[in-house]
């Protein structure tokens, strides 16, 4: 796959320790929602990371978290941010992954994100809204703490014009004036849904919950063919 030269056009800091990333493509780019990009750091060392904006859009929108130890993401953005303030390009390569929305099925939608995993179901989210998709979608998010909601407020407005969409936040160790779900997102899922059988899943997040959730909703009537994550590739 050819690199495409990029502009770091922003970098906007969503949370303490996630950064939202925009980027300028030199020429026009091709993908699907859903699908990933990699950063090229050098032409062997290339890092994948989900886009969280729509094929429609001009620029590419990236959700970076850079938590306290993790030196694969830090090395992500301090190669962003150096050619940022160089004013030089980085070589991205557009339009990876297999775990893209089929907008073609009729059937209803359950997004499932952990963390900054967010990114992918965002840019699937919003593809869907700009198609007038009919069926019900129902996205779920989960995070640590509440703070890390970073797009709470947005997800509530679409929620409240939009009848078939819902934004369903899950915390796992919520603070005391907390009163929305609490625990891991994918029980959450299992809690709302007496059976999984006639819905697209799309999820992203941490391996293992990938794999835990994937096992889980096909126990609650799932199809593993309409469960859809780049984290079933790997294992």
């Amino acid at each position: 796959m050819n690199a495409i030269a990029c502009r770091v056009v922003a970098i906007e800091s969503l949370t303490p320790v996630v950064n939202k990333v925009l980027l300028a493509p030199a020429e026009p780019v091709s993908f699907i929602a859903g699908q990933y990009l990699q950063l090229c750091l050098t032409p062997t060392d290339k890092r994948p990371f989900s886009i969280a904006s729509t094929p429609a859009d001009t620029l590419l929108e990236l959700h970076i978290g850079t938590p306290a130890g993790d030196s694969w993401s830090s090395a992500a953005m301090n190669h962003i941010q150096h050619h940022h303030s160089t004013n030089t390009s980085i070589m991205v390569e557009v339009g990876l992954g297999q775990a893209q929305w089929r907008q073609h099925s009729e059937r209803p939608i359950i997004l499932l994100a952990g963390g900054t995993g967010f990114s992918y179901v965002h840019s699937i989210a919003m593809a869907i809204a700009a198609a007038n998709y009919d069926k019900p979608v129902f996205l779920y998010w989960g995070v640590r703490h509440e703070e890390a909601l970073y797009y709470a407020t947005k997800l509530k407005q679409w929620a409240d014009t939009h009848s078939t969409f819902h934004f369903i936040p899950v915390v796992q160790e919520p603070n005391a004036s907390w009163t929305g779900k609490i625990g891991l997102v994918h029980q959450a899922v299992l809690d709302d849904f007496s059976s999984l059988d006639t819905y697209d899943i799309y999820m992203a997040g941490p391996f293992a919950m990938a794999g835990v959730a994937r096992e889980a909703f096909a126990a609650q009537g799932g199809h593993r063919e309409h469960m859809f994550a780049d984290a079933f590739a790997y294992i």
